[in-house]
């Protein structure tokens, strides 16, 4: 009995340090899937020789914790926050400053950082 509860938690212990990828198949290989763009519609318009396409402002749970942040970086005006990924835990918003730049944030279960 004493080399069965050896052996049992020789096992345990290998499977915890392992995270349990060979049991859960998270070795698999394949890529993490990536946030699908807001489903949001878009136009394309034609300027000189190539096309820009531009996403409709959409407001997402956490677009004034982000303009917040923004506000924090020097960044401020315009419409504020937009979300350019789909709603869900994860999402990213882009918001543009009165000076021109651009400030992204990207919010995992409203937790946001700067991008």
């Amino acid at each position: 009995m004493n080399a069965f509860l050896k052996t049992f938690t020789c096992c345990v212990i290998l499977a915890v340090m392992t995270g349990c990828a060979s049991i859960t198949g998270a070795s698999s290989g394949k890529p993490a899937p990536v946030a699908a763009l807001a489903p949001a519609v878009s136009q394309t318009t034609e300027t000189g020789s190539y096309k820009v396409q531009t996403i409709e402002f959409v407001t997402g749970v956490s677009s004034t914790s982000v303009e917040r942040i923004a506000k924090e970086y020097g960044c401020a005006g315009g419409k504020g926050a937009g979300l350019i990924t789909s709603s869900g835990p994860v999402e990213v918003y882009r918001m543009l400053c009165e000076s021109g730049k651009t400030f992204l944030a990207k919010c995992e279960l409203r937790q946001c950082k700067a991008m």
